[in-house]
């Protein structure tokens, strides 16, 4: 892992900015391969702290362990490492791009509106290096909300896709900066216990208050002995402190569970220091599986104006054509 002690040479309580991403962001089903795991992941938190305590079964505790699937699962499948199953995430997103060995996946992503889900720029590219994405159109998945089991999947849990819009400097072939992407939807959510945004970062909510304390991630992976599951999971893992202003990093939990390939695009969701539950970051890097230190997310308070300016221009626009209208109807009276 870039932020291993190894390639910092600092102690497992902070890390430092990695260089140029190598790994494709969605990783794929059924392969031979028995040496890297393939395709599946993890996705997002969010809500008041009363409903974060109930929907993920008191989720900061350590308790209740559980381990379940296949074991003939190819161990070609990167999914998170451990993890505890979730009873119901609301804001959790599948996005999903199908079985097939050439070019499906599955990545995670976060309800953050009734109309955007927000995922990482690279979850757009299938089997794609960070790379070989420049001037490349994205690849439109499918998205799901409202999921806890993904076999079979629900065809009517199924959210259509209007737009997806890739942040702008995505596609700068250099560091691991502005991995995100949001993904707009058709027509409005309708919010229930099964459907609901996670928040994002407000002032004073930023990636320094949490070093030291403990987030969520969620998403469906491997358990701790690699066993396939295909019900939600979840996994409470420690923020580390990091000096810089796009990323932060988690480490390995004390059970030596964490993040796996493939669980990119999930959000990690924390408690403020009021204890209001938001989405802190977007899993940039799933490398670490266990076997390093760190796992490295896009500090969501960093690119708060990229993401409020798209979702507040889209939604002028319609102001404007609801204007027009309005203004159409009273002259013609």
């Amino acid at each position: 892992s870039p932020c291993s002690p190894a390639r910092t040479g600092l102690t497992p309580s902070a890390c430092i900015k990695p260089g140029p991403l190598q790994q494709p962001a969605v990783c794929y089903l059924g392969s031979e391969d028995k040496t890297s795991p393939s395709a599946f992941t993890i996705t997002t938190m969010r809500s008041s702290l009363l409903i974060f305590l109930v929907v993920c079964g008191a989720c900061l505790s350590y308790e209740h362990r559980a381990v379940s699937g296949h074991k003939g699962a190819s161990l070609r499948s990167r999914r998170m490492v451990g993890g505890s199953l979730a009873r119901n995430i609301p804001w959790q997103a599948l996005v999903y791009f199908g079985d097939s060995v050439i070019n499906g996946g599955i990545g995670g992503g976060a309800l953050v509106s009734d109309r955007w889900v927000l995922t990482s720029g690279r979850n757009l590219f299938v089997n794609k290096t960070r790379q070989a994405t420049w001037r490349q159109p994205v690849d439109l998945p499918k998205v799901y909300l409202g999921i806890t089991n993904i076999k079979p999947l629900d065809p009517s849990k199924e959210v259509e896709i209007e737009k997806v819009v890739l942040h702008p400097n995505f596609q700068e072939i250099s560091t691991w900066d502005n991995n995100l992407a949001l993904i707009k939807l058709k027509k409005a959510v309708v919010f229930s216990e099964s459907v609901m945004p996670i928040p994002l970062p407000e002032a004073g909510q930023n990636a320094e208050e949490m070093a030291g304390t403990r987030g969520v991630i969620t998403g469906w992976g491997w358990g701790r002995f690699f066993s396939f599951t295909d019900h939600l999971k979840y996994l409470v893992v420690p923020v580390c402190q990091m000096d810089d202003k796009s990323t932060f990093c988690t480490r390995t939990n004390p059970l030596q569970e964490d993040v796996c390939f493939g669980d990119e695009g999930g959000a990690l969701v924390v408690l403020d220091k009021y204890s209001r539950v938001y989405a802190a970051g977007i899993l940039s890097n799933d490398k670490s599986c266990a076997r390093e230190n760190f796992a490295i997310y896009t500090k969501l308070s960093a690119y708060m104006p990229w993401i409020n300016r798209v979702m507040r221009e889209d939604s002028d626009s319609y102001s404007v054509l609801r204007t027009s209208i309005m203004a159409n109807m009273l002259s013609s009276q």
